[in-house]
């Protein structure tokens, strides 16, 4: 495993991001924690270590195109999954203060045991929807940035993750490159919301073609969003 710190050393420098050794370590527990319990329950399909240090790893931390991480931010990570982006984020930039959320226990309980085993601090895991705790006075409108690499529209996106943004925060999807239809189909919702698209930043990471999409919130969301669980899967604002 020597080999693959030194390769993720090098990607790292091109993302102008310099690890520790512990933090190096971090990572590599990380890895060995996501492998042994994907053999009990489905957490990624991509397992090989390249392709997991590119996909998860380096992708996660490509948020530094968008966002200055050098700053104390809290951030919320909304269908974390295995903990993408919110776990490497962590990592890397231990000033911030990460929030994970997700719909699976089960989910929930690998990312407790990775925050206990890596010694993480100011992250906590929560398991639920982001409909329902979108409405909740601790989380809405209480981050100043909000993240997703979940798999759903921008519009349906937007529902779930501007009402947690606060005014004058941002909210960041992670996209392929091919996304411009879908960032035109989604304006209204984002308008709706309280959200003003700033820019999308375009990049290659390794074969991959990636996007980030940056939302700043100009205004708070209207209450009645985001709407009743599942309605913004079911029915995206058009």
């Amino acid at each position: 495993m020597n080999d693959f710190i030194e390769k993720f050393r090098q990607r790292l420098e091109n993302l102008s991001i310099s690890l520790e050794d512990f933090q190096l370590k971090q990572f590599m527990d990380y890895y060995e924690m996501l492998l042994e319990k994907n053999k009990v329950m489905n957490l990624t399909a991509i397992t090989e270590p390249d392709e997991v240090m590119e996909k998860h790893f380096l992708d996660s931390l490509s948020l530094v195109h968008a966002v200055d991480l050098s700053q104390k931010l809290s951030v919320l990570d909304v269908g974390t999954g295995a903990g993408f982006p919110g776990i490497p984020l962590k990592i890397a930039f231990p000033e911030l203060s990460v929030t994970l959320l997700d719909s699976l226990r089960k989910r929930v309980d690998f990312l407790n045991e990775v925050i206990q085993r890596l010694e993480l601090a100011d992250i906590r895991a929560f398991h639920g929807r982001a409909e329902d705790f979108a409405q909740k006075k601790e989380h809405r409108e209480q981050y100043d940035l909000c993240v997703s690499r979940a798999v759903a529209n921008l519009s349906t996106l937007s529902e779930y993750c501007l009402p947690f943004v606060k005014v004058g925060g941002q909210f960041v999807s992670y996209k392929s490159k091919e996304c411009d239809s879908e960032i035109k189909s989604s304006e209204k919702a984002v308008a709706l919301l309280g959200g003003e698209r700033k820019k999308v930043y375009k990049f290659d990471l390794g074969e991959s073609k990636r996007a980030l999409i940056l939302i700043h919130k100009v205004q708070n969301t209207p209450k009645r969003y985001p709407r009743k669980s599942g309605t913004p899967s079911k029915t995206p604002i058009l």
